[in-house]
């Protein structure tokens, strides 16, 4: 009996008391509930710039006619090779050598004129000695003397015109020289025909414009010329690694490094021009510098005005201490970032983090979490009551 009231007066409240206290603790809200954590990783990180670009040829030449004529012979086609000096059209050089002819006459009737006339030389270098001696031996006139110098000198300037005509016209004998071989165009380089602009067939008219024949390509190597925002312009550089994709192939990744960084936009052509003619310029509008680089292509897989995804590497961090960018709160003076961490009891507390590179989802955390810690990315947003709830009381 002792045993048993002992039991109902000390074991019994201490069993309820235990009883209550684990249904409190059970019941007691947890510090984390509401919130949404991840964990703090290791692992590699790269930072980024993304943009847009488009391939062209590394070379591109518009080979065209330098004379005018009907286009006889098209001696390419489209898609077709050439190497260097392969003929690529040819035409009609029937006005040419016409005009050649025509200048080589025109050298030979000079060169006759010539002759004669410095026959005509000696007769008046003959007249003036004649009256050289006489006027010494006082048988002729002053006057008559003076008129026979004079005509010297006329045949003698007479000469010297003559040979000024005779170069121009050995000129004009090169220059139609040259226009009739111009005639027959050929390729100045190695390359791929891209674009055949002029048939066979076709009179070409030089004196208006140069006339393109056709669009010459080497293909074997590309060059991607890309968009970068004003906003990442300053933080890329010559010489910074960069790969890209196509969209036919997304799962092919091209690899080089960026040659070069035009100084201006483009814009800056039509906006000159704008506040040349007093236009208003676009002030509005997203302003790109195009970064440069090359890009092997043996096989022939990329083609000119593909687009790329182009992607340039900044800096990349192995085996590094990363969360979430949603766990970055506030930014004070020294450049630190408030992060909440779990602590090892559960309980909240607010870390200073200095942050590292970052890419689209994650940033290296340089101080102030550990790995395996939980860091707080998101509170739980209460949802509102609907109208069927409240009629319901809910």
């Amino acid at each position: 009996m002792t045993s048993r009231r002992l039991f109902l007066f000390v074991g019994l409240p201490a069993i309820v008391v235990l009883a209550v206290l684990g249904w409190w603790l059970a019941a007691r809200p947890s510090a984390t509930e509401g919130l949404t954590t991840a964990e703090v990783t290791v692992g590699d990180i790269e930072q980024t710039v993304l943009a847009t670009g488009k391939l062209r040829p590394k070379d591109l030449v518009s080979v065209g006619a330098q004379v005018s004529g009907q286009v006889t012979k098209l001696y390419v086609e489209l898609g077709q090779r050439v190497k260097a000096g392969d003929p690529i059209a040819e035409i009609d050089p029937a006005p040419q050598r016409l005009a050649l002819r025509n200048a080589e006459a025109a050298v030979q009737s000079l060169v006759a004129q010539k002759a004669s006339r410095q026959g005509a030389l000696v007769q008046a270098e003959l007249a003036y000695r004649r009256q050289q001696e006489m006027l010494a031996a006082d048988a002729t006139s002053r006057a008559d003397h003076e008129a026979a110098e004079a005509a010297l000198t006329a045949v003698r300037g007479e000469l010297r015109a003559l040979d000024a005509q005779i170069v121009q016209a050995r000129t004009q004998v090169e220059t139609a020289r040259l226009n009739l071989g111009f005639t027959r165009i050929v390729a100045p380089m190695d390359g791929t025909i891209v674009a055949v602009v002029t048939k066979q067939g076709q009179t070409v008219n030089s004196f208006q414009s140069a006339p393109t024949i056709v669009m010459l390509a080497r293909l074997d190597v590309m060059t991607v010329r890309t968009e970068i925002s004003e906003a990442d312009v300053e933080k890329v550089r010559v010489g910074q690694p960069v790969s890209f994709t196509t969209l036919g192939v997304p799962d092919h990744r091209y690899h080089a490094r960026i040659d070069q960084i035009e100084p201006a936009p483009e814009s800056i052509a039509t906006e000159s021009t704008a506040s040349t003619t007093g236009g208003a310029a676009a002030g509005t509008a997203a302003i790109y510098y195009n970064a440069l680089f090359d890009v092997l292509n043996p096989e022939g897989r990329l083609r000119p005005s593909m687009t790329a995804q182009v992607s340039v590497l900044l800096a990349r961090a192995h085996k590094a201490v990363m969360i979430p960018l949603a766990a970055l709160g506030e930014r004070g003076a020294d450049g630190r970032y408030q992060v909440r961490v779990v602590d090892q009891s559960g309980q909240i507390e607010t870390r200073q983090v200095r942050k590292g590179i970052a890419d689209d989802t994650n940033a290296v955390a340089l101080s102030g979490v550990k790995p395996g810690e939980k860091v707080v990315i998101a509170e739980a947003v209460d949802e509102p009551a609907t109208d069927a709830g409240m009629e319901m009381g809910f």
